[in-house]
């Protein structure tokens, strides 16, 4: 029988898919892969004959996306939502799925250890590197990590998988692969160098020297906004494409991906799938981080507290609007060292993609996992400011909108389902602290997030006390109107 999304109403993948070989293994086959990466891949395969398909693996969770994408021969569906029309496109470069808790540990082990494999790919949110996000290093105490240490060969997290792999190919003789982080982390290359490097060092030195000699960790910059898939998203992708696919996304018309140029073992060349492969990612990824993520966090909290469901009712009201322009421009721009872009241009792209209508964005969603965000979102520019002395009102007031969000109680009495991998470091601080000063300073007490020195900074603590008390004086939308209107 003949796969319904074969005639679905969309671009459909012409190419043999036949000719593709798994040259990479995906770790994280979530909404955010599905509409970036795998599409660079498939335009390749469209439009320029590449041969270079996905293995997908999902670690933990996602039972049922690998189960829905191998229902249908491994392919699915990406909508594009501009306020005007969607179109779609079936993508077919994934070559099989795999679920380690489902097929097995080994059989995710043996396709990484496949000798065409030349590529180890992850989206694994930033919690997935089991990592200190105020230092960047492995946490050796972390469960999986601990867990991992013990029985080395069996391992559950990310980096004991990578360095489990890689053991195996290197007493197979054969060659190692690049990996290749796409999650949202500055250098987010390097914290997957650090940590596979430290959990390597921990099993084996001689592995741990073999990696460091034969590996590279290319650092990228990713960028299209993809919220999370409801069933409402599924039912507007069958109305327009005619078929029923649930393991189909939709996400923004822009996408953007900044690659650093250094693979061991080759790689597609997604230059021409409208990629931009570069030597040095960093000036890029602080240009994201800062502008587009850290504008996103604050409005995600705020508007959050303010009853805001989604981005684009937060871009309705003009005061949040215009504070979050000001936050790029004024605070976030000037911390930053790439050349060559007009950030005026960028942040007003950035607005005009936050409207869009069709996107509906859940602040929700963008306000989970704080602890691993805010430190490169928000504080290293903070620390910008505090060098060079200059003011930061409205970072100071996204990082109160965070500590307001953690209390758990909105501003009409209602919980907040709080999800954070720190939830109970930070549930105890709020549980441990009264409303108020005391508050601000518990949680800045959380060294994971904060680190030791900025909490020691007495122009940090004041920015910050003052934003939350106002926050608890008059709430969101009140004190977004006011920090607007200053600026």
């Amino acid at each position: 029988m003949e796969n319904p999304l074969l005639k679905a109403n969309a671009t459909l993948p012409q190419y043999n898919r036949d000719t593709l070989k798994a040259r990479i293994v995906h770790l994280g086959f979530g909404a955010f892969h599905r509409a970036h990466q795998a599409v660079y891949t498939d335009i390749l395969a469209a439009e320029h004959g590449s041969d270079w398909g996905y293995c997908e693996v999902n670690l933990i969770g996602g039972e049922q996306q690998i189960a829905d994408l191998t229902a249908q021969d491994n392919l699915f569906t990406v909508a594009e939502m501009s306020a005007d029309a969607w179109t779609a496109r079936v993508v077919g470069v994934v070559k099989k799925a795999l679920h380690a808790q489902v097929d097995g540990l080994e059989t995710v082990l043996n396709a990484m250890c496949e000798p065409q494999v030349a590529i180890v790919s992850l989206t694994i949110t930033e919690k997935g590197y089991c990592h200190a996000p105020a230092t960047g290093q492995l946490m050796f105490d972390h469960p999986l990590i601990a867990a991992d240490l013990q029985n080395p060969h069996q391992p559950k997290s990310a980096p004991g998988v990578v360095v489990e792999a890689l053991a195996r190919r290197k007493a197979l003789g054969l060659p190692a692969f690049s990996v290749m982080s796409c999650d949202n982390m500055p250098e987010n290359g390097h914290v997957m160098r650090n940590v596979t490097c430290a959990y390597a060092r921990a099993v084996d030195a001689e592995l741990a020297d073999w990696i460091e000699a034969n590996v590279t960790f290319p650092s990228t910059m990713v960028d299209r906004i993809v919220p999370a898939v409801t069933t409402e998203t599924l039912d507007k992708i069958e109305r327009i494409t005619g078929v029923r696919d649930p393991a189909g996304v939709a996400c923004e018309p822009f996408r953007q991906w900044v690659v650093e140029d250094n693979f061991v073992a080759g790689r597609p060349q997604w230059e021409k799938a409208g990629a931009e492969l570069v030597s040095d990612v960093v000036p890029f990824e602080e240009m994201k981080l800062r502008m587009l993520n850290g504008s996103h966090s604050f409005l995600a909290y705020l508007g959050y507290l303010a009853g805001y469901q989604h981005i684009n009712d937060c871009m309705e009201d003009e005061n949040y609007r215009h504070a979050a322009h000001a936050l790029m421009l004024k605070e976030q721009a000037p911390t930053l060292k790439v050349k060559g872009v007009d950030l005026g241009r960028y942040a007003d792209l950035l607005i005009a993609r936050y409207s869009n209508p069709a996107l509906r964005h859940r602040t929700w969603q963008i306000a989970m996992d704080g602890s691993q965000k805010l430190p490169q979102r928000m504080l290293d520019s903070v620390r910008w400011h505090l060098v060079n002395q200059r003011s930061f009102p409205l970072l100071a007031l996204g990082i109160a909108g965070w500590m307001r969000y953690v209390g758990g109680i909105d501003e009409r009495g209602n919980a907040i389902e709080v999800c954070d991998p720190l939830l109970t470091v930070i549930q105890a601080a709020v549980n441990g602290s009264v409303e108020g000063e005391n508050r601000v300073r518990a949680l800045l007490g959380i060294e994971a997030i904060f680190g030791k020195e900025l909490p020691l900074e007495e122009t940090f603590v004041d920015a910050v006390m003052k934003s939350y008390l106002t926050l608890v004086e008059k709430g969101a939308q009140a004190t977004v109107a006011q920090y607007a209107a200053a600026m």
